[in-house]
């Protein structure tokens, strides 16, 4: 009988099926962008409503335009918009020294100090800012003369009008303050203590930089509140821009287009107050995660 050959298993792995086969392209998972349809549906119709707002605005005779476009630079205008311009200005920074203070004596360690402080803060945030002006332009009533000198004399509605709002606003301004002293850590104190440095000076080096990080924002905020809360100095005959239109609708019954005037200007101001504002938060934000 002839010997039989046996044939030996190969080394090789045996062929793939074909329908396990890739190309080389197809190693490489492909990567699809997810389709947001529902975004994409939603911006448009967002857009499309924006665009009918505007040109029924634009497009409405009833508003006026050219009317708007007379009176916006005129003379009574600018000088309303001046005067709150500067109300606004000394509002702020005689509230705030006001509110700094007041901050300091809340956080002193003297009770009466800190019960005067807390009561001061409780007043004037429980009651409406109108009623405090009127108050103040009703203070005749109350001490017609101080220090010999006729009440409504001393004070004119101009001069009611930056005490009563500066000592709404130190109300505010308190809390700012102190809520920004109060965000420094405890540790950062101590380790100036430790080097000897004195109280002013720890405060100006070590407190207050790092306080400022958590003051600026809301005082920003308080800031374009109160140019647009000088609105109501107006009730007491304050010539200040919503004042100002409203002498010339009253003469000319032009009531929506003065008013957009009005609107136009503390929008302008508002906005650069607002980019304003986010340059000093990025300033005293340097060296945060956050910062942008």
């Amino acid at each position: 009988m002839p010997p039989q050959t046996v044939s030996l298993p190969s080394s090789s792995p045996p062929p793939a099926p074909p329908s396990l086969v890739k190309d080389a392209d197809d190693a490489v998972p492909r990567i699809v962008p997810v389709r947001r349809t529902g975004r994409w549906a939603a911006a448009v119709a967002v857009l499309v409503l924006l665009a009918l707002a505007m040109d029924s605005v634009i497009r409405n005779d009833a508003f006026q335009w050219d009317v708007v476009f007379a009176y916006f630079a005129t003379a009574s205008v600018l000088r309303g918009l001046w005067l709150t311009l500067w109300l606004t200005a000394v509002v702020m920074v005689l509230g705030f020294a006001l509110g700094a203070l007041l901050a300091v004596l809340r956080l002193s360690g003297n009770p009466v100090l800190q019960a005067v402080s807390w009561g001061y803060v409780w007043l004037y945030r429980s009651t409406p800012i109108l009623v405090q002006l009127l108050f103040w332009f009703n203070i005749g009533a109350l001490y017609p003369q101080i220090l010999g000198v006729s009440t409504v004399s001393l004070l004119g509605p101009v001069a009611i009008a930056v005490i009563g709002l500066t000592l709404h606003e130190a109300a505010y301004a308190a809390e700012v303050v102190r809520g920004g002293i109060l965000s420094v850590e405890r540790g950062q104190i101590e380790a100036a203590q430790s080097l000897g440095l004195g109280p002013w000076r720890r405060f100006r080096r070590i407190v207050l930089p790092q306080a400022m990080r958590s003051i600026v924002p809301p005082a920003g905020n308080m800031l374009i509140g109160t140019l647009k809360g000088t609105s109501i100095v107006s009730i007491i005959a304050v010539q200040d821009l919503l004042y100002s239109v409203q002498l010339v609708y009253h003469r000319t019954y032009q009531v929506i287009p003065l008013l957009l005037v009005a609107t136009i200007w503390y929008a302008a101001v508002t906005t650069l107050l607002s980019i304003g504002q986010r340059y000093v938060e990025r300033y005293y934000a340097r060296g945060t995660a956050g910062a942008r």
